[in-house]
């Protein structure tokens, strides 16, 4: 199957949400919570998340994860991952409850595609203060893709991972999962990065975009918004609607698209010395905001 077919197929099977001008919606992707060990690259920005996450939950917005949240490949269970990280996933399940938590899988959390997984491993956790299994994200489902419909004219937002471009790491994910916890876990532990994600391979970031790229054209400028490559990109009106998110393991600084008053922009948030010497956690506007409209299909 071909990156074109597999784009076709998220597409055309993607969950639609309606939004308008008045929604308010975070961006965030390959945030790869771990078990807080050395090769957790999630452990050293998660203060910056979480803090961020507690801002847009207090603001109102919806929170879409657009694939690899969870660090799947290099761990063998999610429940190793949410006690390491419980503070998160308890926020988590406060825009879970609100029905305000959208998930879309990606190639290190792929096993999510199977409902019945989903169910058996994330519905519940064992509270060691009660003694009991509690409710988690009861009833959560997630999707290979997205389509943020507005309800006023109409525009679609196609949100999927990306590795749909990606044919080993959709194709052949369970290698590339098994040569990540045999291989590549102990030596990134050493400071050796994978040279199969396009995230550390330059070569290989520039042909999945290249392929994402063509399916947008092909589909007449659909707005495409993925993750993946860990790069972010924010076009201009006019040209590829071609969106990054870029991730969540940024050193020291995360990255995502906020989505508000029928606008998008590119932001980041990182730990910033004041002038008095203290140390904040802070939000910065890369890029934008552009209103949505702008990006006209052809």
């Amino acid at each position: 199957m071909s990156s074109k077919s597999r784009l076709d197929r998220a597409f055309k099977n993607a969950k639609i949400i309606n939004f308008d001008d008045s929604s308010k919606l975070i961006l965030f992707s390959d945030c790869h919570r771990g078990d807080n060990s050395f090769a957790d690259d999630f452990a050293n920005n998660r203060n910056i998340y979480f803090h961020a996450l507690k801002h847009y939950y207090n603001e109102g917005f919806q929170y879409c994860e657009i694939g690899d949240g969870d660090e799947l490949w290099e761990n063998l269970s999610f429940e190793s991952i949410f006690y390491a990280h419980k503070n998160v996933y308890m926020l988590m399940k406060q825009f879970h409850d609100e029905n305000r938590l959208h998930m879309i899988w990606g190639n290190h959390d792929m096993v999510y595609r199977d409902p019945k997984y989903v169910e058996k491993h994330l519905s519940t956790f064992f509270d060691p203060k009660t003694g009991n299994d509690e409710d988690l994200f009861c009833g959560i489902q997630y999707h290979e893709a997205i389509i943020l419909n507005h309800t006023e004219t109409n525009q679609n937002l196609f949100l999927t991972h990306g590795h749909q471009a990606d044919w080993w790491n959709y194709t052949f994910w369970k290698w590339s999962r098994f040569l990540v916890r045999i291989l590549w876990k102990p030596l990134n532990v050493m400071g050796i990065a994978d040279p199969t994600t396009p995230a550390k391979n330059y070569k290989e970031l520039i042909k999945v975009e290249r392929r994402t790229k063509k399916w947008i054209i092909e589909n007449n400028n659909q707005i495409t918004i993925v993750g993946h490559t860990h790069r972010p990109r924010f076009p201009e009106p006019g040209d590829i609607a071609f969106f990054n998110d870029g991730s969540c393991v940024h050193p020291r600084s995360i990255t995502g698209l906020e989505i508000e008053n029928g606008a998008i922009s590119l932001i980041k948030w990182q730990i910033v010395t004041t002038d008095n010497g203290t140390l904040k956690i802070d939000r910065f506007l890369l890029e934008g905001p552009t209103n949505l409209a702008d990006y006209k299909t052809t």
